[in-house]
Order: structure tokens, then sequence, then C-alpha cells
């Protein structure tokens, strides 16, 4: 049996990039993180309607 290797992963950097574009230290990757997955479903509830294909999240450095 072969190993499965997921295809958006292989493409990240080369073809496709990042859904999100941030850097946390390590006391605020977690809550940043779960931050993203919260943002992400209310737009997807609030918004299913309008067909957004993709969700992109950029912070800036200094914030």
């Amino acid at each position: 049996m072969g190993q499965k290797v997921n295809p958006h992963g292989l493409r990240i950097g080369i073809i496709k990039d990042w859904d999100t574009k941030w850097y946390a230290g390590n006391k605020e990757f977690a809550d940043l993180l779960v931050e993203d997955y919260r943002i992400r479903e209310f737009i997807k509830k609030k918004l299913y309607i309008a067909g957004i294909a993709r969700i992109e999240i950029e912070r800036a450095a200094i914030k």
C-alpha cells in the first residue's frame, strides 16, 4: 500500500498560497488560531448564499 499525501500541502508555496498570513509567538498562537476558525465559521454562516470560494486572513506584524 502506498503513502497518501495531501495535494494541497504539496502545492503550498509553489502554485497555491497560504490561507492565513500571520506570525505569532508560542503564547498567542493558540488564541489566534481559534480566532481564525471562529472568523471563518461566522463568514460561512452569514455569507453562505454569497458563494465565497476562499477566505484569506492576514494580520499585521506589529499587532
